[in-house]
């Protein structure tokens, strides 16, 4: 695997096992070096385009090392459509060796700056991220019911994005908003949004996240809980937006038969 592969699944932290890219000379703190390591690809729904299109950098990126186990990269992305531009800045770190033959790395921070050339359309791309990014800094500063708000929050605005892009209503017919059980279910039913390993658990996890934040959990539980609870959380936003993806391939080929459709839009 290459670095590259590790940056185009964030806001993943999976750890992985990478190529070297580094060299085998040590790089004093603070000195930067050009690396090879493959294109970093975000999709987008460019501005100009008016379509989702992806987000691409050069195959050589700029790494500035920051300690023994972590770096920070500065990528520079364009679009393959109308060449608009847009950044990303991630900071890796490093389980073993930076300088080892394959170095096990994982993604601490990441951020986009999507200036004026992209936007979130569908699924609302950067307020997710953005939510994710809150999660992780608050877990990064020990504040466990904190990250786990966030967490609960994207499954919120997920499973409703999902509702509205379908037409199913948050509302039931004397006016009052149905509770996340039943939204959940009835959106669930409609697209799959839940990952099949855990399809039954969906409303589990749920209720993972909600007795964490109604302090049924103390701060050392909620940071234990966190990873597991992120990772699930990420993949049922992943299943959704390759749905989409899907989707949308189906219909270009002009294949009969049902699509699994969530929205009008789309988001990677």
């Amino acid at each position: 695997m290459r670095l590259s592969e590790v940056l185009n699944n964030a806001p993943d932290t999976s750890r992985a096992q990478v190529e070297n890219f580094l060299g085998y000379r040590r790089i004093g703190w603070g000195k930067q070096k050009l690396v090879v390591v493959g294109r970093v690809v975000r999709n987008h729904f460019c501005l100009s385009c008016g379509d989702t299109r992806s987000f691409v950098s050069g195959e050589t990126l700029s790494c500035l090392v920051t300690g023994e186990l972590a770096l920070s990269i500065d990528v520079a992305l364009r679009c393959s459509g109308c060449e608009s531009g847009a950044e990303a800045w991630f900071l890796v770190g490093c389980e073993n060796d930076l300088y080892s033959q394959a170095p096990e790395v994982y993604l601490q921070r990441f951020t986009e700056n999507r200036r004026d050339a992209a936007s979130d359309q569908g699924l609302h791309v950067e307020q997710i991220d953005d939510l994710f990014e809150r999660a992780q800094i608050a877990f990064d500063d020990s504040l466990g019911a904190g990250a786990m708000i966030y967490l609960r929050k994207i499954f919120e605005a997920v499973t409703a994005q999902a509702a509205n892009a379908v037409g199913i209503s948050a509302r039931r017919s004397n006016g009052k908003r149905k509770d996340f059980k039943s939204l959940l279910e009835e959106v669930d039913s409609h697209s799959r949004i839940i990952p099949l390993e855990f399809s039954e658990n969906g409303y589990t996890l749920f209720s993972e996240l909600s007795e964490v934040i109604q302090g049924d959990s103390d701060e050392l539980g909620a940071l234990q809980k966190y990873d597991p609870c992120r990772k699930l959380i990420l993949g049922v936003v992943n299943n959704i937006r390759n749905r989409e993806e899907f989707a949308r391939a189906i219909t270009t080929l002009g294949w009969s038969g049902p699509a699994p459709r969530l929205s009008e839009g789309s988001a990677s």
